[in-house]
């Protein structure tokens, strides 16, 4: 049997029924936030890895998290899912006038500035600093800190190369080192610097920090591995070890990558 969105609706509207599940039954948006980043982030693996069928099923709970938040503003009588359409429909129409209106728009970065145009428009945003304020605090640090030098990058004020931003990081971290023998607190303000500087210079070279830091933490996983690995092939402990000992394994667990992995 194949299923349709109406069919779908239905299912979740029995499951917060009366006679539902008890758990359907008691969720609230509140309950429900971890479980809707969490199946964003699925999508984002199954995508990493290529897996079009691992996709398509974390597709269906993204989905499922839509109907689901939707399903309980039908019963506090505020919206239904058919508003949740019928308002995207309408921002996908007013942000691409170049396809249902007049206006031109020949690469897709025109279509970008002109997105942004009309975003702060519709939310009748004043100044640069109400739009940079209403970027998600739920947002991932990195990625908030990447969006928000975009903003301050579409109104010119920026870095002028790479270099510059590099420039940035060393000032960042000599400031950090300086804070060595001070307060914790003042420790958390230069090493959030250091970081919104790090940022800076992924935006630059056109990578994302949060996926590169993603990459960082594989890699290091991996050469642990080996590095455990290599002390039960001796049938030692790592925790017997030495630092000088391990520092050893972790080169030899170094050297034994693919180049694309170092």
């Amino acid at each position: 049997m194949n299923y349709t969105l109406e069919d779908f609706k239905n299912i979740i509207k029995r499951l917060r029924s009366e006679n539902g599940c008890p758990w359907d039954k008691v969720q609230t948006h509140e309950t429900l936030k971890e479980a809707m980043i969490e199946e964003a982030y699925e999508v984002v693996e199954a995508i990493n890895k290529n897996n079009i069928e691992n996709l398509k099923e974390e597709l269906g709970d993204v989905l499922l998290q839509v109907v689901f938040h939707s399903q309980i503003e039908q019963e506090n009588g505020n919206f239904e899912l058919s508003d949740v359409i019928n308002g995207i429909s309408q921002k996908m129409i007013y942000r691409h006038p170049h396809i249902f209106g007049e206006q031109k728009a020949n690469t897709a970065d025109e279509v970008l500035q002109n997105w942004e145009e009309l975003k702060k428009k519709e939310k009748n945003y004043k100044t640069q600093t109400e739009v940079m304020k209403n970027i998600p605090d739920a947002l991932p640090a990195l990625t908030k800190a990447k969006k928000v030098q975009k903003k301050a990058r579409d109104v010119g004020f920026d870095f002028t190369d790479v270099k510059q931003a590099l420039q940035k990081v060393h000032e960042e971290l000599y400031e950090l080192e300086e804070t060595l023998e001070q307060s914790q607190q003042k420790q958390e303000e230069e090493l959030g610097d250091l970081l919104f500087a790090v940022v800076n210079v992924s935006r630059f070279l056109q990578l994302n920090p949060e996926f590169a830091l993603t990459k960082a933490v594989k890699k290091f996983i991996n050469r642990f591995e080996c590095v455990e690995q290599i002390a039960l092939m001796d049938k030692r402990s790592l925790s017997d070890m030495t630092l000088e000992e391990l520092e050893l394994f972790w080169v030899q667990a170094k050297h034994s990558e693919s180049p694309t992995e170092e």
